[in-house]
């Protein structure tokens, strides 16, 4: 039998990028994989790296409930089993399956686990707090809601008071989308991924349902992916240090056009954003006439009128950052804007309006043809309008409608949501590991574009999708940073912008 794995998993955390796969990918890397080893070998690897594991975050554990289904996911659980019981854990395994009927990997390590005196039955034994449930039921192999006994079984894990260490991927959720496959999926604590990360563990309801995710590739190289988990990596390169000699004009202009009447705010926001991470000057060009003189709170804000920002020359000059707060206001205004910006953000009521004028969407995608890039950052309601769908549709396959967003518009596109989705035509997709619920309030979307236009201002080199990687990444940072503190009630918009300038000032050279 294979040794105990001497050193834990890795964990998944937001500061190092990892490439994903896809479930075609990777069923070709499992099977690449089979072809190099012994036969029962890789179930084998998987079941130590999982005991491992469940010995490491359960250390206390004296029970360990393994729920087995019927594929090669509950082959691993069984192995695992078998390496928890010599450990000393009380072992009790409930078997979804007809034994007959399981791959012959499985089998094998069904028979190792009688051998090894772990206990079987229908009924899971009486968990305490300290003790350790192993989902082994699914995997990435279910395509179809779990029925029956799988579906009761996945109920019951949802309601023991032990954590539940998922294998590969909690029973009931699709692991190319993160969308539940039913109506129930297992709530696990810790999710351990084998050989590949798989993207439905950080979109959608994946987060909710995967916990804290760790990663054993098993000794496989598993080659480029199918897409990035997005680390820190963009945000270090946006924000480099900066020389002795530079000037304000070394960091760009940013206007800010939104902000009609009724929500001057959504404007403000994004422009106090963008100055506050370090545009070299940011005008707020706001659509509600009574148009401040000032702002109280952040004098160095400078007030125009949208005829000044219309001007040819000025929108070529600077990003530009549309729609926050626009309402109708701001659709007259989009076609002048479409054709002279030269670096564009689209955000709400601009991309709402792209969405009802259909002669505004080939003004965008005629801005890449001449080298005009634009970023377009859309909730998934305001995606749905765009692709002519409804956001659950969307949200059964963000990755899916990302990508085909981008290419309807021939631009980045940021797809707002849990696991925030980023897609250019012609490059990998991106998925952002940062953040949480307590960026739901209203607001956070403009301060995000906001600190999009900061960025790219300041590193008009940089490629559109490495720009909105880095400010999605910092925009949920600074949320992640909240919640580690103890904040218990939503992030309001207007301290997200100071919690994202402080943790750029702890993370970024000075």
């Amino acid at each position: 039998m294979p040794r105990m794995p001497t050193t834990l998993p890795r964990r998944v955390t937001p500061l190092l990028g990892r490439p994903f796969h896809r479930i075609e990918s990777t069923r070709r890397i499992e099977r690449a994989a089979l072809a190099g080893h012994p036969p029962n070998a890789l179930m084998r690897l998987a079941g130590a790296a999982v005991a491992r594991l469940a010995l490491a975050v359960a250390p206390h554990a004296g029970r360990v409930w393994v729920a087995a289904g019927p594929g090669n996911n509950g082959g691993d659980g069984l192995e695992a089993a078998v390496h928890l019981s010599a450990a000393g854990r009380s072992v009790h395994v409930t078997l979804l399956a007809d034994a007959a009927g399981l791959p012959a990997d499985a089998q094998a390590a069904l028979a190792r686990a009688g051998n090894a005196g772990v206990t079987f039955g229908e009924t899971p034994p009486n968990l305490a707090a300290e003790d350790l449930a192993v989902d082994g039921l699914l995997g990435i192999g279910a395509v179809r809601a779990p029925e029956g006994d799988l579906r009761e079984a996945i109920s019951r894990l949802n309601t023991v008071t032990a954590p539940v260490l998922a294998i590969d991927l909690p029973s009931g959720l699709h692991p190319d989308t993160g969308a539940l496959l039913g109506d129930v999926a297992v709530q696990a604590r810790y999710t351990l991924a084998l050989l590949t990360i798989k993207p439905g563990l950080f979109t959608a309801q994946g987060r909710d349902h995967a916990g804290v995710v760790w990663h054993d590739t098993l000794g496989v190289d598993a080659g480029t992916g199918d897409g990035w988990l997005c680390g820190r990596e963009p945000l270090a390169r946006a924000m480099q240090r900066r020389r002795h000699a530079a000037h304000k004009g070394n960091f760009g202009d940013v206007l800010v056009i939104g902000g009609a009447q009724g929500m001057a705010g959504a404007g403000l926001l994004a422009a106090r954003a963008a100055l506050a991470l370090g545009a070299g000057r940011t005008f707020a060009v706001l659509l509600d006439a009574g148009l401040p003189a000032i702002d109280s709170a952040w004098p160095e804000l400078m007030f125009r009128r949208p005829g000044w920002a219309l001007q040819p020359a000025v929108l070529a000059a600077a990003t530009i950052v549309c729609g926050c707060g626009g309402a109708d206001a701001v659709r007259e205004l989009l076609p002048v804007v479409l054709h002279h910006a030269d670096r564009l953000v689209l955000d709400a009521d601009a991309l709402n309006a792209i969405a009802v004028d259909a002669a505004l969407a080939p003004l965008v995608r005629s801005r890449g043809a001449r080298g005009r890039p634009t970023i377009a950052t859309p909730h998934p309601l305001e995606a749905a309008r765009l692709l002519g769908t409804d956001a659950r549709a969307v949200q059964a396959d963000r990755l899916a409608a990302c990508h085909a967003l981008a290419m309807r518009l021939d631009c980045c596109v940021l797809l707002k949501g849990s696991g925030t989705v980023l897609c250019a035509p012609n490059a990998a997709p991106i998925i952002n590991t940062t953040g949480n619920a307590l960026l739901s309030t209203a607001g956070t979307g403009d301060v995000l574009a906001g600190a999009i236009g900061s960025l790219w201002a300041q590193n008009t080199g940089l490629a559109p999708l490495d720009v909105a990687a880095a400010s999605a990444w910092l925009h949920g940072a600074a949320a992640d940073d909240a919640q580690s503190a103890g904040a218990g009630t939503p992030l309001t918009a207007s301290r997200l912008i100071g919690a994202m300038l402080a943790h750029a000032d702890r993370s970024c050279p000075a």
